[in-house]
């Protein structure tokens, strides 16, 4: 029951990180989007490739733009709790 319990912990947590991550991909997928006035899969495709390129994580180069386009740091959506 502990091991489950530890599992379901982890589980928990990778998902708030996932859904603050995703939060600022997005945001930035917005943002080539209107510079560059295409669709979201190609916006996705050209944060994918700059990621690629530089061998950083996408969530990475989503920041960098956001702190670009706003001039501080991109803030990660608010973690659920419970």
């Amino acid at each position: 029951m502990a091991s489950r319990l530890a599992e379901q912990t982890i589980l928990n947590q990778n998902l708030q990180a996932a859904m603050a991550t995703r939060s600022i991909i997005d945001q930035a997928v917005g943002v080539v989007m209107a510079q560059n006035r295409c669709s979201h899969d190609t916006a996705f495709g050209i944060l994918r490739r700059a990621s690629q390129n530089r061998n950083v994580k996408l969530w990475h180069v989503a920041t960098d733009i956001i702190t670009t386009v706003i001039g501080a740091p991109a803030s990660p959506a608010p973690t659920v709790t419970r």
